[in-house]
């Protein structure tokens, strides 16, 4: 796309928020310094994505731009005021004003030593990607010039990602950097230079420099792409993945269980790919997580069999703790590494549902179970089972579809009879003790967990029917 068209897309963009950026470029004016947008959201503007959130760059020090915003904004904070930075909001608007800088870094530490700069140009050469490296000024009249040291415009033009400097020099200082090229090649649909895919390749082993902390974020607004598969492939294919995911690139070992001449990475990817099209409320982390790892146990269960197949048996069950343990080392909250290992666990079972005619369909029983051991990850349960079926032959895919769609109505059908959604036992905790006779402690929540089991197998049973079952269970067992 020829540069003047770029640059009057990001006129236009900046247009929707000269109200603020008037009044900002106002009180540092006023105050004597200088104010520039910059970095991503420039490089938004240009592409028209832009939103309400700002970056901006000033020669004014921390102290001072404190000073300047306070009473300007609704609100202040200094969270990243130690690098320089002092966030702010007014009405709709996020902005986070930085001073100048021209770190120094000793290519071991994972953070540089922060040392304000004196212009933008030198800000803008420290930047990782020269599609970041641009700048508008920003004065009393709203966005002035357009600065652009290092070319940024043209490599947006191009949907390429070079490095200011030499990407050796670049990754040594930040070898996030190399971890960001691939999540700008899934947010942005742009392709990594030949130079700078030459230095991921040599350096992907200093990202064990980074934390876990730090590697998570990166990997979460990668898989929150518009093409997550695009930057998996970039991380596997350069060797980034044998040290942030070993396990995805550990899939090209095995081969599919359809035997369709295809690896259970490209596989998987497929299914990624293929959840990201069933979503339905934007872009779902704990869904593309699941369908990411849902096949990550297959390569410790291969067994070749007799007749030349190949089986992963249990590899659902060994796949759930291989995503657990993952996203564990990733320090991903408990709630996270919870409900993607649980999903990762399910997503097997509705291949039991029926055989290959349809014949031989779960039980009430067993569909209720399906319910409760996904609890609220049901829906996603329901995306992530259709996301599996990556089979060529239409008949089989058609057949397995039109299943699943056979298990949701009956789903709907039971949900409309009984609480799905909360199956618990037809006598609470206070009747068992009253009925047995018997203290609170652990043979209350024994006899809790069979009238589960029970109300799971029959449906909801009444207090009578519920009695006398707890009753027979009861003699039976003393």
């Amino acid at each position: 796309m020829p540069d003047a068209e770029l640059l009057a897309g990001a006129a236009i963009a900046l247009n929707r928020h000269a109200e603020t950026l008037r009044a900002l470029g106002a009180v540092f004016a006023d105050a004597g310094y200088e104010l520039y947008l910059v970095g991503g959201t420039v490089r938004d503007a240009v592409l028209g994505r832009l939103d309400s959130d700002l970056d901006f760059a000033t020669d004014a020090h921390p102290e001072v731009v404190q000073q300047i915003l306070q009473p300007w904004a609704d609100a202040l904070w200094d969270t990243g005021i130690q690098f320089g930075t002092v966030g702010a909001a007014k009405g709709p608007h996020r902005v986070e004003i930085t001073t100048y800088r021209s770190d120094i870094y000793d290519q071991v530490s994972r953070n540089p030593q922060v040392q304000f700069g004196t212009s933008i140009e030198g800000d803008l050469l420290r930047r990782d990607f020269t599609a970041n490296a641009m700048a508008v000024r920003i004065t009393a009249n709203g966005p002035e010039e357009f600065v652009d040291p290092l070319g940024g415009l043209a490599a947006i033009g191009e949907g390429m990602l070079d490095t200011p400097a030499a990407p050796q020099v670049s990754f040594g200082d930040d070898p996030l950097r190399m971890l960001r090229a691939a999540r700008f090649v899934s947010q942005l649909g742009f392709a990594v230079a030949p130079r700078v895919r030459a230095a991921i390749e040599e350096m992907a082993p200093q990202l064990e420099r980074i934390t876990a902390e730090r590697i998570a974020a990166e990997l979460d607004k990668l898989i929150l792409g518009d093409d997550p598969v695009a930057g998996i492939e970039l991380i596997v294919d350069t060797g980034m993945g044998e040290v942030v995911l070993p396990e995805i690139g550990a899939m090209r070992l095995a081969i599919d269980e359809h035997h369709q001449h295809k690896d259970v990475y490209r596989h998987s990817l497929t299914v990624l790919r293929q959840a990201v099209e069933l979503e339905d409320e934007g872009p779902d982390l704990v869904l593309r997580w699941a369908a990411l790892l849902h096949d990550i146990g297959k390569p410790a269960t291969r067994k070749h069999e007799a007749d030349g197949g190949v089986s992963f048996h249990h590899h659902e069950v060994v796949g759930a703790k291989m995503a657990r343990k993952r996203l564990r080392a990733l320090k991903y909250s408990n709630q996270m590494v919870d409900d993607v290992s649980q999903l990762v666990y399910l997503h097997l079972r509705f291949h039991g549902y029926a055989d290959d005619k349809g014949a031989g369909k779960w039980t009430d029983s067993a569909v209720r179970r399906y319910v409760t051991d996904a609890g609220p990850l049901l829906p996603r349960l329901h995306k992530l089972v259709r996301a599996d079926c990556t089979t060529r032959n239409q008949r089989r895919a058609a057949r397995l579809q039109a299943n699943y769609s056979d298990l949701e109505r009956r789903i709907a059908e039971l949900a409309a009879k009984e609480d799905l959604q909360r199956v618990r036992p037809d006598l609470d905790g206070n009747e068992i003790m009253e009925l047995l006779g018997i203290p609170a402690g652990p043979e209350v929540g024994e006899a809790w967990r069979h009238l589960k089991e029970l109300r799971l197998d029959r449906g909801p049973l009444s207090k009578d029917d519920a009695k006398a079952e707890l009753l027979k269970w009861w003699n039976a067992r003393t």
